[in-house]
């Protein structure tokens, strides 16, 4: 006995269609996008060039065949490679994430938008550079920019209603779909094609997120992102040489992403795709932590302040409470050794307790050698989080997306300093007037990193500048970042 089962293929899924729609057709006309998009193009590289300062980053910059050289391709900012875009993708993609210090998505999902510039980039790097070969006009930065938002958007509107953390899977997915749907745009691909590039985003087998979390919290989740927007780019050359698509990858019975790993449930949307998630985007501006820690650790620099003040140390704390979210405690809620960065910086204990003891947190502060440090885990064993259901309900309405967290110590003596409570980070879209000038510090501060006083002022007198920016072809932009 057998069951029936139809043959005839389908129209593609709507959610599919909507998204290469988007990509293909919608024109954006929010300044405020593209000028956060600006922002948001140079803090991404200032945290790439900072991360190529940690070896363990480095390493795996370069091609994937070591000697190897592409005639116009893409280049790697802060480097001297010059490669196919599908490996300068995963070299982009893979230092921009390193050290979790870009924008960040927080909703049903979480997720980084900014890791789609890799592909992004190098994309549009190797197409210009092509282009001028042959006589042809270059990409110019407002079309990264351009491709910047939608892929933000895309990421970011399916995050909103739309949880894959809680099936086990890694946002990166969302990065690749996004990817794929603009890097398709960019190459000049048809709506079909463009529209079987997607799907075989959506086919493929998705990340875990095994690598973010106790007993396995690993490196791969900062390169993870790199992994994905590089392979958007495999599938979307893919797609243009005339390879197939899968129409109902998402909703076929059985098979499809819905069936296999989403428990059967159908996406949800709040909103249309317009511009929503670029001007609302986070920056991460005054520290390199996981952003459900953020306010935590401001509140933390905050109390070291007060400690002083009170004639107390550390010593003498008996407890410290953190009045948090859910989505804080099930991410960053971590007790017991932590063995590597990556795991320190997945743990709202560890990334409260050093703004306590030295008043700074930075890319460093995650190292072997700080974290050796006694005083750090006596600390973290004497904090607590607590979900408040308010500040859980803030951070998921629309008209707040507050990251709220607040901190109450209590001393052995049984005094308590009053609970220090930050709703809204620095990055946040409500604090914009004061987080810009500390980004645009930020990017100098970076860019002093790896590159002569001559070459940062080239970098910033283009960089700082919308107009000038919008209007220089990509080749040349990126040539500005050469080592």
């Amino acid at each position: 006995m057998s069951a029936h089962i139809s043959n005839v293929r389908t129209e593609f899924d709507k959610e599919i269609i909507d998204i290469v729609d988007y990509a293909l057709n919608y024109k954006i006309t929010s300044s405020v996008a593209f000028e956060t998009a600006r922002n948001c193009l140079i803090d991404t590289l200032g945290c790439g060039l900072e991360a190529l300062e940690y070896p363990a980053c480095k390493k795996l910059m370069g091609p994937v065949v070591p000697g190897t050289v592409v005639p116009n391709g893409a280049k790697v900012p802060g480097t001297q490679f010059q490669l196919d875009p599908v490996q300068a993708a995963f070299n982009i993609g893979a230092m921009i994430r390193w050290l979790d210090f870009n924008d960040t998505w927080l909703a049903a999902e979480w997720g980084h938008p900014s890791d789609n510039l890799g592909g992004i980039l190098a994309t549009a790097d190797w197409l210009s550079r092509n282009a001028v070969a042959v006589g042809k006009k270059p990409l110019l930065m407002k079309d990264v920019l351009t491709a910047m938002i939608k892929a933000h958007e895309i990421q970011g509107c399916i995050a909103l209603e739309n949880s894959f953390n809680k099936v086990g899977l890694d946002h990166v997915l969302l990065v690749k779909v996004a990817s794929t749907a603009v890097v398709a745009q960019m190459l000049g691909l048809s709506r079909e094609e463009c529209l079987n590039a997607v799907s075989l985003a959506w086919v493929d087998g998705q990340s875990l997120r095994t690598y973010r979390h106790s007993p396995n919290t690993g490196s791969r989740k900062s390169w993870a992102a790199g992994d994905a927007t590089s392979r958007a780019v495999r599938l979307a050359l893919m797609a243009r040489t005339g390879e197939m698509g899968y129409p109902s990858v998402l909703s076929a019975k059985t098979w499809g992403f819905y069936d296999v790993s989403f428990k059967g449930q159908p996406f949800k949307f709040q909103r249309p795709y317009g511009s929503y998630v670029m001007e609302n985007v986070l920056f991460k501006i005054s520290f390199p932590a996981e952003f459900h820690s953020q306010t935590a650790v401001e509140a933390g620099m905050t109390l070291h302040g007060q400690l002083a003040a009170k004639g107390k140390s550390i010593e003498d704390i008996k407890k410290i409470t953190i009045r948090t979210h859910e989505a804080c405690i099930r991410i960053i809620d971590k007790k017991g050794p932590l063995d590597n960065p990556a795991d320190r910086d997945h743990c709202i204990q560890y990334m409260v307790a050093l703004p306590l003891i030295f008043g700074r947190l930075t890319a460093a502060d995650y190292e072997d050698t700080v974290a050796r440090d006694p005083r750090i885990d006596t600390l973290r064993d004497k904090i607590v989080c607590v979900e408040d259901p308010a500040f859980t309900r803030d951070y998921h309405d629309p008209a707040k997306r507050s990251i709220a967290n607040a901190l109450t110590v209590e001393f052995a003596d049984g005094s308590v300093l009053p609970e220090v409570v930050v709703e809204y980070p620095i990055g946040h879209a409500r604090r914009r007037a004061d987080g810009i000038p500390l980004l645009e510090e930020k990017f100098k501060t970076n860019l002093a990193r790896q590159f002569p006083a001559r070459q940062q002022k080239a970098i910033l007198d283009v960089s700082l500048d919308q107009d000038r920016l919008e209007s220089m072809a990509v080749n040349e932009y990126v040539d500005l970042y050469v080592i």
